[in-house]
């Protein structure tokens, strides 16, 4: 058996990804739109005190394109914890109004290949740090899933030790390259959901998720072994920008 490298595990993550039912929206008396806007809020506040309490994270983004209108990120301790903000979410009466376009579980993740030996993760405020992250405020998100090809000769988990290690090196270094211009949260769902990571990038400047990810399709690590689901990209708002957004 090849060797698998080992893994941190941090706080777990849902891309709740949502298309507004705009024909019910329009449909429905003003004073109802305020009252789920009214409720939304509401819940909108609750989720954001958990990332002031450092008990979670929370995003609410607007869509472009025609894949979706909304992503709802949410990160927390427990699993249980992400089903009940789910629900909560849910239970509202703007909830109503949306149907599901996607869908992401996951779980913050750091691996192994480029660990530091001798640093004890559960002390070190850097690791703690990525492992249960605030979410970035800057103004655009970017999210797809990917996998590892397990094809013939490009079969990621195939290959040594070493050699993963050093394309991940590579890898890395690409993104380091665009520190101070772009986060990157990377959360592994192997078991969890369909495909084996997530990517969240942020920035304020979209162009910079288009040079990141062209960029990086160049190193061998993508090259030859990267498979990518779909590209979600957003703009951060709040409920009274999605109000004035939202009305009719």
């Amino acid at each position: 058996m090849n060797e698998a490298v080992a893994t941190l595990e941090g706080w777990y993550v849902s891309h709740d990804i949502r298309t507004l039912d705009w024909q019910a929206w329009k449909s429905t008396t003003a004073v109802e739109r305020a009252k789920a806007l009214d409720e939304l809020a509401a819940v909108h506040t609750a989720f954001s005190n958990y990332e002031v309490q450092k008990s979670g994270g929370y995003g609410l983004y607007v869509m472009a394109g025609n894949k979706a209108d909304f992503m709802w990120i949410q990160l927390r301790p427990t699993l249980e914890e992400l089903i009940a903000a789910k629900h909560e979410l849910n239970r509202t009466r703007f909830a109503d109004f949306t149907r599901p376009a996607y869908s992401y579980v996951s779980v913050v993740e750091l691996s192994g290949y480029l660990a530091k030996p001798g640093v004890d993760v559960s002390q070190d405020p850097y690791v703690q740090g990525r492992l249960k992250p605030a979410l970035p405020k800057t103004q655009n998100v970017c999210f797809y899933p990917m996998n590892k090809r397990r094809e013939g000769n490009d079969n990621w988990y195939m290959l040594s030790m070493d050699e993963r290690r050093e394309m991940m090196r590579s890898h890395g270094m690409i993104g380091r390259s665009y520190a101070g211009r772009v986060t990157q949260i990377i959360t592994g769902s192997v078991g969890l959901d369909d495909w084996e990571w997530g990517v969240t990038l942020y920035a304020d400047d979209p162009v910079v998720f288009k040079k990141l990810v062209y960029e990086m399709r160049f190193d061998e690590a993508s090259a030859r072994f990267g498979e990518f689901g779909p590209f979600y990209v957003g703009s951060r708002t709040d409920v009274s920008a999605l109000g004035e957004w939202l009305h009719v």
